[in-house]
């Protein structure tokens, strides 16, 4: 509350004291960020975390995702298109955790996409969705690929981020997925950007085949 109330008042601040007080803003969101990212992997790791399923599109949940991250993506130089061509009838899903997979693929593109090109894509089929999110940049190591979902892992801590991020960002997307039975598929190649991939199942489907290619690529086969 402190904090809160400084930052409201910095206009009213010198110069140096200004910039502490949006520092001081900065680090508390960080740090309140952390908390609830931390708060949600113990539900999880307790078996406490329940979907909240309602019928939507997955189509607009990769829209809206994309909405929210334009100012940053523009920030950086990149552009990002979508490609649905499945995914708009709406499917049982708990929107606010699919949200937050797909946030965290488009922010790690963001960051790692070096202004290049992003793609978004979705798909459907009678057992599965899938949502995927590819970006041209710097890409990854065999070895950081299979570390990616590990818990405060980076690929490159010295790397400069824009959207701030705590490090728990993949293994909550994970959790998530799994909590809906689903899978998170990585493709990498150095220099040449990376690909995340989820496929939820739908109407009880096991293990269904994801109805999108990784990277899906234009009138590329399922994978």
């Amino acid at each position: 509350m402190a904090g809160s109330m400084l930052f409201a008042r910095r206009g009213t601040f010198d110069k140096d004291s200004a910039r502490a007080a949006e520092l001081l803003n900065r680090q508390i969101g960080t740090f309140e960020d952390l908390l609830a990212e931390l708060l949600e992997l113990s539900r999880y790791d307790a078996g406490a975390a329940e979907l909240e399923l309602e019928p939507i599109a997955p189509a607009t949940i990769a829209q809206s995702c994309i909405d929210q991250v334009v100012p940053l993506a523009a920030e950086r130089g990149s552009t990002i298109t979508l490609h649905a061509p499945g995914g708009h009838s709406p499917t049982p899903l708990d929107a606010r955790r699919i949200r937050r997979i797909v946030h965290n693929f488009l922010t790690n593109a963001i960051d790692h996409g070096e202004g290049k090109a992003i793609e978004v894509w979705v798909d459907s089929t009678a057992t599965a969705v899938a949502i995927a999110v590819r970006d041209y940049g710097v890409g990854m190591s065999p070895t950081e690929t299979a570390r990616v979902f590990d818990r405060f892992w980076r690929a490159d801590p010295s790397r400069q981020r824009q959207s701030g991020g705590t490090g728990l960002g993949m293994a909550i997307a994970l959790g998530y997925a799994t909590l809906h039975g689903g899978v998170i598929d990585v493709w990498s190649e150095p220099g040449n950007g990376a690909c995340f991939r989820v496929t939820l199942p739908r109407d009880g489907a096991v293990d269904p085949m994801s109805p999108l290619g990784l990277p899906p690529v234009v009138g590329g086969d399922d994978a």
